[in-house]
């Protein structure tokens, strides 16, 4: 199971990125579910908290419902942390 290492500004990426889009929590993860991920709307939370990795498979789902960039995840994440 591939899975990422998350920090801050990841964190605050996702969850601006659902701002911007106006998804609430189940919102987003019931269009996730519709792409094959089986994350549930208390997972998706420990993500957005940094509690809990996120599946890359998830972030291809995110990055096909937000239509953006993968740069858009990392934007204020230095190479060297």
């Amino acid at each position: 199971m591939q899975k990422m290492i998350q920090n801050a500004d990841f964190n605050q990426n996702l969850k601006r990125l659902r701002a911007e889009k106006g998804f609430s929590q189940n919102n987003l993860v019931s269009r996730m579910q519709t792409l094959g991920s089986n994350i549930s709307r208390s997972g998706y939370s420990m993500i957005e908290i940094g509690a809990r990795n996120i599946k890359v498979t998830d972030l291809v789902a995110l990055q096909q419902i937000y239509k953006v960039d993968f740069a858009e995840f990392f934007k204020g994440i230095d190479p060297h942390e």
